[in-house]
């Protein structure tokens, strides 16, 4: 159970409602934690992006470095959600940022004595990659216990936004870096930041003791996937995940190539465009944690992926660089709501023992559209246009939107 929170009204006001989850001791720590790491990651990030572009000037590495950093999540996945039912779900996340760590500090050293190629980036993102793969779904598991069980939906759209402030500083630090300094000190900052979620997880007090199966993992996982086919709504929902991740991901995936070579900018104008993204994402978020109540969450759900495939067609040909700019701050608002709904969703139909199989399909469908999504539209990018690529793909997320109304699916009646 989680602690009951600080403090508690009879009519909370909208920013009560809206911050409802950080009046809980345990979730305040891990979102400050998390916050501070997830700044590093995105610094890390956009270093890692313009530099790999820089290095081969072809946007098919891009979806390449992508594609590696996310396939760990394909084959992994499912192993970490087990494991993550089985043992103390903060050790398994301890584990998972150390790992993290000594792969940042390891690009530092390697940046700093100029000895980095691509093969480097492309073995490096694939052992970050394994981490979080046991690191997502122990993480996906554990965030719940932090509040009760109706500031669930509230609690989910709070922590998107420690990821999307994150996303905001994190690349306006890097332009700021690598436009003085270089590289270096973007990946040496990610190193450091994983102390701060190290250290919030040896502070919290919520834990979750497994309930021993007798089963191995491989059966675990097993019961897992067939408790998920048994209910239509979560089986369809991760494959809303899928969509969204393979079509959506890739406008930020893309950026650099929009930046330099659309908008003839530089790697500022690059992390201008992730922050304000960013921002879209961190609005959506308030907004989706202010009514997280909200009746028809699946209608909801699918018509925003409607919005986002609009928006996406709009950004795609655009040749106004302050339009862009608009169009990437509704996008972000859309895509992350869209995200915030279904993984809210989910979360509230799922009993907490099986929570962490459950959530590992989840981000495997997710996580496993995001390097099919990459190596996609890198490879019709580099061949027709990428501005052509990103069309594509809002056809498909729309097509698919389409498809769950009119067919009536389980997700439309949430």
């Amino acid at each position: 159970m989680a602690q009951q929170p600080d403090a508690a009204g009879d009519k909370p006001s909208l920013v009560k409602r809206t911050f409802r989850a950080f009046s809980y001791r345990d979730f305040r720590l891990m979102w400050m934690g998390s916050f501070t790491s997830t700044t590093g990651t995105w610094t890390q990030q956009i270093a890692q992006g313009w530099l790999v572009y820089e290095m081969t000037e072809d946007p098919f590495y891009l979806g390449l470095v992508g594609f590696l950093g996310s396939l760990p999540f394909i084959l992994f996945t499912l192993v970490g959600g087990a494991v993550a039912d089985r043992v103390d779900r903060r050790k398994q996340l301890l584990a998972s940022q150390y790992i993290q760590m000594s792969s940042a500090f390891t690009l530092t050293g390697l940046v700093y004595f100029d000895v980095i190629a691509l093969w480097h980036f492309l073995v490096l993102v694939f052992v970050v990659g394994t981490a979080q793969a046991f690191g997502g779904p122990a993480y996906q598991a554990l965030l719940p216990n932090l509040v009760d069980r109706q500031d669930m939906p509230n609690a989910i759209a709070i922590n998107s936004t420690q990821f999307n402030l994150a996303r905001m500083v994190g690349p306006m630090l890097a332009g700021i870096l690598l436009d003085r300094v270089g590289p270096t000190l973007c990946f040496a900052f990610n190193g450091l930041s994983f102390i701060a979620v190290i250290i919030s997880l040896n502070l919290i007090r919520v834990s979750f003791t497994p309930r021993k199966t007798g089963r191995s993992v491989m059966g675990d996982i097993r019961h897992g996937l067939s408790y998920l086919f048994d209910k239509a709504a979560l089986w369809q929902l991760s494959l809303m995940g899928v969509i969204t991740s393979f079509c959506g991901v890739p406008l930020l995936t893309q950026l650099p190539v929009f930046a330099k070579d659309i908008f003839a900018g530089d790697a500022r104008t690059y992390s201008y465009m992730m922050t304000v993204s960013a921002a879209g994402s961190v609005t959506g978020a308030l907004i989706y944690a202010s009514y997280s109540e909200m009746k028809r969450r699946g209608l909801v759900t699918l018509f925003l992926q409607l919005v986002f495939a609009a928006i996406l067609v709009g950004f795609a040909f655009s040749r106004l660089l302050p339009l862009s700019y608009v169009l990437l701050f509704l996008g972000g608002m859309a895509m992350l709501t869209l995200i915030a709904s279904i993984n809210a969703l989910i979360q509230l139909a799922v009993e907490d023992e099986m929570r962490g199989r459950v959530m590992s399909v989840f981000m495997l469908s997710f996580r496993g559209g995001m390097p099919a999504g990459d190596l996609a539209t890198g490879w019709v990018a580099s061949r027709l246009s990428p501005p052509l690529a990103l069309a594509i793909n809002a056809g498909l997320l729309a097509t698919a939107a389409l498809t769950f109304l009119l067919s009536r699916s389980e997700v439309e009646k949430l």
